[in-house]
């Protein structure tokens, strides 16, 4: 989405500045209207931020080029001129591609970022380490932009909410909770400790399922095609001269027909559901049912269960302050924990059972049955002996490792299921092939 940024003014007569994202213009000035009406200002222009390309001559004849984003092309000139330059040329980039920075390097952004506030270095120092050093240019330009807002005294949070679409909405909101947190260190390491594991989980995720099933697939078309093309031009040759088929063979014979007579309508009836189900899984309803069946599932579903629960208890312990019941923390985990159904119990059952009906903490997630009890367990022990800060990191820490040890126990039985799968599909097909060599065409007279 692109970034616009209008401005207005008030009835006392004092000038509105602020900033709407959106898809299309149309769109932007809608947003914007809106807000006028909302706050009583008159909106006075909306400018899209573009790109802009610039050659400055300096005074030893030397020429450097650049780019630079800006609302409009006498910003940049501005900017020059204040730079100290003066013979320059700056000209709008019409077709402006913006591509979202690869995961891996917003994690590393992440945690380089962590490691040196550890080393109690300013964060304005980093940004502009980081801003040097990173290869990426999407990379590049989302730090850059962070610290051009945050030397120009923008709100922190703010400022990062405006990377929503690079650095994704968790870590935004994240990052811009620790802007104003008395311990920003703390704040960035839990946060790329969460995208380290929400980055690993997604890779030993395809490493269980994704692979295997395309293995599976491409086994499934390789016997068809032998089923349905190879093998019925050596089985016709026999049909051709006379010869009695095996049962096997005659069999395979049958089905090839079936499979080359009605093909089409075997894709269909196979692709159709599938589509039909990946699109209604991405509604909010699907995502909630989804999310409610997946963690039933046997050997993974438990799997899947406990690492949204390792996930909620890390953002909480990375976000809770010890004083009341920080209902916008229990939000934010619930959100983050990436399972739609938890989500929706913990925020529709447990956030109004503490705030209308005065329950515990302990109380409201034990009524949304989306816990475990061993987790709901130590986060009581916790609760009650003050310490839940703690405890909610150490139920974070077992059921990380748990599930790591877990993971990679699974991912090699699913290897040696495959395997085997393999095997009894080539060994029926050999069978099957084999079965050809004691057939005897009718002799000429018989």
């Amino acid at each position: 989405m692109t970034e616009y940024r209008y401005h207005g003014i008030n009835r006392n007569k004092q000038r509105i500045t602020g900033f709407v994202k959106a898809r299309t213009g149309k769109d932007a000035r809608q947003r914007v209207q809106l807000l006028a009406l909302q706050h009583n200002f008159s909106v006075i222009s909306i400018l899209a931020k573009a790109s802009f390309d610039y050659q400055v001559r300096k005074k030893d004849g030397a020429t450097v080029k650049g780019s630079q984003e800006a609302y409009s092309k006498e910003e940049v000139e501005i900017a020059l001129r204040k730079m100290g330059y003066y013979s320059f040329k700056v000209q709008k980039r019409w077709f402006n591609f913006k591509f979202k920075p690869p995961y891996s390097d917003v994690i590393s952004f992440i945690r380089l970022s962590a490691d040196l506030l550890k080393e109690k270095l300013q964060f304005d120092e980093i940004l502009s380490l980081l801003e040097r050093d990173v290869n990426n240019a999407a990379m590049k330009r989302v730090i850059k932009e962070i610290h051009t807002d945050l030397k120009d005294g923008k709100d922190g949070e703010e400022v990062f909410k405006r990377q929503e679409s690079s650095l994704g909405k968790f870590a935004a909101k994240m990052l811009g909770v620790a802007s104003k947190s008395g311990n920003m260190a703390e704040v960035y390491e839990n946060t790329a400790k969460f995208l380290e594991r929400n980055y690993q989980f997604k890779k030993n995720l395809k490493s269980a399922l994704l692979m295997p099933t395309v293995t599976l697939i491409v086994l499934f078309l390789a016997v068809v095609f032998y089923i349905g093309y190879i093998f019925p031009k050596t089985a016709e040759l026999f049909v051709k001269v006379g010869a009695e088929l095996p049962p096997m063979t005659s069999a395979s014979l049958d089905l090839s027909r079936f499979l080359q007579n009605n093909i089409v309508w075997l894709l269909i009836a196979m692709i159709a559901p599938l589509l039909v189900f990946i699109r209604w899984a991405m509604t909010k309803k699907g995502q909630v049912i989804v999310g409610k069946n997946i963690i039933k599932v046997p050997i993974i579903g438990s799997l899947i269960h406990k690492m949204s629960i390792e996930i909620f208890c890390r953002v909480f312990h990375s976000m809770y302050s010890g004083s009341g019941e920080n209902i916008e923390v229990i939000r934010t985990a619930a959100e983050a924990c990436r399972n739609k159904y938890m989500e929706k119990q913990i925020k529709e059952i447990a956030i109004p059972l503490m705030i209308q009906e005065g329950k515990s903490f302990i109380e409201a997630l034990t009524k949304t049955g989306v816990f475990t009890e061993n987790a709901l367990t130590r986060l009581n022990t916790g609760a009650e002996s003050g310490t839940l800060k703690k405890t909610s990191l150490q139920v974070a820490n077992y059921y990380e490792r748990e599930t790591s040890y877990r993971m990679q126990t699974i991912i090699e039985m699913i290897q040696v299921i495959i395997a085997f799968v393999i095997m009894v599909v080539m060994t029926a097909l050999t069978i099957v092939s084999s079965e050809t060599a004691v057939v005897q065409p009718k002799l000429p007279g018989m």
